[in-house]
């Protein structure tokens, strides 16, 4: 495991939310490598979770999984509780949680749209507002939440996606000027096609606007958020990073 970073409080932990596949696993990968210990959020994949909190701790890192539905405002409550009782103050947060369900405006339902502002967007305002009130007396503190660039980039069938990842961008630019002086960043990262479960059921044919010629990896998405939870960053805020192979160019 690497020693912390320079920058980073002594006894400080890492949350990430829907860490048990996909990117969010990466990203705790990742942030273990970098010397975080991680809190592995699930919802309902518990194996997963626990896969990856094994893959940690045989890499000599330490982790623990927490289960907790990020949408319902008492268990993301618990959650960041649980995580700072077990692993120290939480001072770098990644809002991974993320949801689909797809349908054209003029089908998609009021279920279907609060479904998903609630994990992708609601969720990650709470946990960040949580969260700031420990890395604003520590004065060092890392946020970045998982975007898309669905958020800036229109995908028909998808306006509560849209919807929430545009908030998340704007929510975490507006954040970040508002605690930049304190030490604490705010940035967001929006994804393209990387190749998760969450992406498997996009049209066949998606590869093909892709200057990249292929999807990414959760790996190359964990790469940019381990460097915006670096001392490295310590000077990018308010930021959104694309991951996604020329997709937004």
């Amino acid at each position: 495991m690497a020693p912390p970073e320079s920058g980073r409080p002594d006894g400080a932990a890492a949350l990430v939310t829907g860490g048990s596949r996909g990117i969010g696993a990466a990203v705790a990968r990742e942030l273990a490598a970098a010397g975080w210990p991680v809190a592995v959020n699930y919802r309902g994949d518990g194996a997963g979770a626990a896969r990856t909190v094994v893959d940690i701790e045989s890499a000599g890192g330490r982790a623990v999984a927490l289960g907790a539905d990020v949408s319902r405002a008492a268990e993301a409550a618990r959650l960041l509780a649980q995580a700072e009782d077990e692993l120290g103050p939480v001072l770098c947060l990644v809002n991974n949680a993320g949801v689909r369900d797809d349908a054209l405006a003029l089908s998609l339902t009021d279920e279907q749209w609060d479904a998903v502002l609630a994990t992708n967007l609601t969720a990650a305002f709470r946990l960040t507002r949580m969260a700031l009130r420990g890395m604003v007396r520590a004065r060092f503190g890392r946020v970045v939440s998982i975007a898309s660039i669905v958020g800036p980039r229109a995908n028909a069938g998808q306006a509560n996606y849209a919807a929430a990842k545009a908030g998340v961008i704007a929510m975490s630019k507006t954040i970040a000027v508002e605690v930049a002086r304190r030490g604490v960043t705010v940035n967001t990262l929006a994804p393209g096609l990387i190749a998760t479960d969450m992406t498997r059921g996009l049209p066949a044919d998606a590869l093909g606007t892709v200057p990249a010629q292929r999807p990414g990896r959760p790996e190359e998405v964990a790469a940019c958020v381990r460097f915006l939870a670096s001392d490295a960053a310590a000077y990018v805020t308010g930021s959104t990073l694309f991951v996604d192979g020329g997709l937004a160019a």
